[in-house]
Parts: structure tokens; sequence; C-alpha cells
């Protein structure tokens, strides 16, 4: 039936769906996932494309089945439903079985894309920024420590509610044509960002958070003897606050222009002692745990349980610990 005036949704109408789409998971349930959740972003849609009770009774049906996505990948489907929905509420031959297929076949693909860019890429570079304002404002009061959650909170909605309002804006404007901008190979494209993202944010991590120390007692490669004045001669230095000074500076020279204190490679004592650790570093810093990650890696592949592999890296841990390797 062709309708005299066009339905068509505001900006306001836009705005409400987009901030009901948040509650996608707000009535969850074992048989049908999110359909509580979507037909409540819905709504105020339906309610305008179908003011009489009964089409909009059917409406309301037709978007209770089945829907799962990854709950910020919700807004695009939810475009284009609603460019569908608009012209089939101004008599374009549009029926259910198309709505709910294009609904069905965007949820899938897009959740697909959806976990590894918002829970494995986005989620940890945001909580490992936050990890590291939570470490440097320990000593600085509670205040300074509500930093760190405050930052990961405001940062990761900003993005994520950015991202769902554009993205619902992009597919409702385009409409069903925005299937071809994923078939088109948009899908691949994104994925493959997200993954060299995912990889670099995982080396800085590793580099950042992982530290394996071989400076044991039984970690020792060398021990040379230094000649006199390479060491602090404790034996000869005057009383009180002179040997302070004296050794400051053996141990520092300060730069005269800037008033910067750079180290003068002057030792403690008369032997300079070389651990494992000191040769790892000099060829890769951080080489044993990208070891690790590359073992854990494998293990993985392997089929073995993470929780296994955990367990392993503690009683590997204990043991170099005992052995006086670590």
């Amino acid at each position: 039936m062709e309708n005299d005036t066009k339905k068509t949704l505001t900006r306001g109408d836009r705005i409400n769906i987009w901030i009901r789409s948040n509650f996608l998971q707000g009535s969850w349930n074992y048989e049908r996932i999110q359909n509580g959740g979507w037909v409540f972003a819905m709504i105020p849609a339906l309610k305008k494309f179908y003011p009489e009770k009964e089409e909009a009774a059917v409406a309301l049906k037709r978007h209770l089945e089945f829907m799962q996505t990854t709950p910020a990948i919700v807004s695009p489907i939810l475009g284009v439903t609603l460019a569908l929905e608009e012209e089939r509420a101004n008599g374009a031959p549009v029926d259910d079985a198309a709505i709910q297929g294009l609904k069905v076949g965007m949820m899938g693909p897009l959740a697909g894309i959806g976990d590894p860019v918002w829970w494995y890429t986005i989620r940890p570079i945001l909580g490992s920024i936050a990890a590291g304002l939570a470490g440097t404002s320990l000593n600085m009061g509670v205040g300074a420590a509500l930093l760190a959650p405050l930052f990961f909170f405001l940062s990761w909605n900003i993005i994520r509610l950015a991202f769902m309002w554009y993205t619902q804006e992009m597919a409702y404007k385009r409409g069903s044509a925005f299937t071809d901008d994923i078939g088109g190979g948009l899908l691949k494209r994104v994925t493959k960002v997200s993954s060299f993202l995912g990889m670099f944010v995982l080396g800085a991590l590793i580099e950042r958070w992982v530290s394996i120390n071989w400076a044991g007692p039984n970690a020792v490669v060398s021990k040379i003897p230094l000649s006199k004045g390479a060491y602090v001669d404790w034996n000869h230095l005057p009383a009180g606050a002179k040997a302070v000074q004296q050794v400051i500076n053996a141990l520092w020279s300060q730069n005269p222009v800037s008033g910067a204190l750079n180290s003068t490679g002057t030792y403690l004592t008369n032997i300079k002692i070389t651990y494992l650790q000191n040769v790892l570093d000099s060829l890769i810093p951080g080489l044993t745990a990208l070891i690790l990650l590359f073992v854990c890696m494998w293990l993985l592949r392997r089929k073995f349980s993470p929780i296994l592999i955990i367990f392993g890296i503690f009683i590997f841990g204990i043991l170099m610990r005992w052995a006086g390797l670590m």
C-alpha cells in the first residue's frame, strides 16, 4: 500500500536507536541470544513505520528471531535493517525473508572481525596503557591511581560509541548497498589491519610486561678483576660526608650545560661480574620473553591446555630460582 507521506527516521529517532543498541545484551537468553535487546533497539523505528497496532505487532514478532553478534558490531546491521524496514513501510516490495536473511547473513561475518578487533586488539591496547598509568601512579596517591580506570572507561566507551554511531549512520544511508562494501573485501582489509596492529601491540606488551632475568648466583658468565681507578676503593675513603661526596663523584658526572647526571662507568667492587642476562641483552633485549612467547604459541597449536601452560611457567620459574639461575 502506497503512503501519501513518506515515513522516514529523523536524526533524533536514530540517536534514540543508537542509545538503545547499547543494551543489546540486557535481555539475553539461551534460545535466541540477543533478540530481546535487538527488538528493544528497533522499537522507536517500528513504532514510526507501523503506527497501527497490528502492523507493529507483526514487525516486532519478525525481529524476535535469533540474533547474535559482537555487541559493538550490531550498529551496521541495525542501520541496514532500518533502511529495509523504511523501504517496506513506504511500499517497497521487501518481504520478511529478505529482512531476516540480510540480518542473519551480516551478523556472522561481522562478528568474525568484531571479536578480534574489539576484544583482542582495541581492548588489550587500552588495558595495557591503563595498566601502565596505574603502575606509574601508585606512589602519587589515591587520586592519581584513579586516573588508570578512568582513562580505560572513558577511552573504551568514546571509541565504542563513536564507532557504533558512525557505522549505524553509514549503513542506514547506504541501505542494502552496504553489503556490497562488505563483500568487496572490506572485511579482509579490516581483519588484516587489525592482525598487524594486534601483533605490534603484542610485541610491545611482551617487552614491557614480561620480565625474565637470568642474573642468579649460578648464572655468572665471567668475573674479571678491575684495575685501580675503575672501581670505588672503599678502604681509602675519607670519613663523614666527604666519603659520600667522593662516591657520588666517582659514579656520576654532571653535564655542565644541562645539569644532568651521567654514569662514569665506575664499578662498586673490584670485580666485574657478567651475568647471562647481560649477554642476552647485548644480543636482543627481551629475547627470553620472546622465546617464551613462541614456545607458548607452539604448545597452543599442539592443543595444550592454557591452564597447563600457565602452571608449567610457574613451575619452571620456581625451579630456575631454586637452581640459582634467576
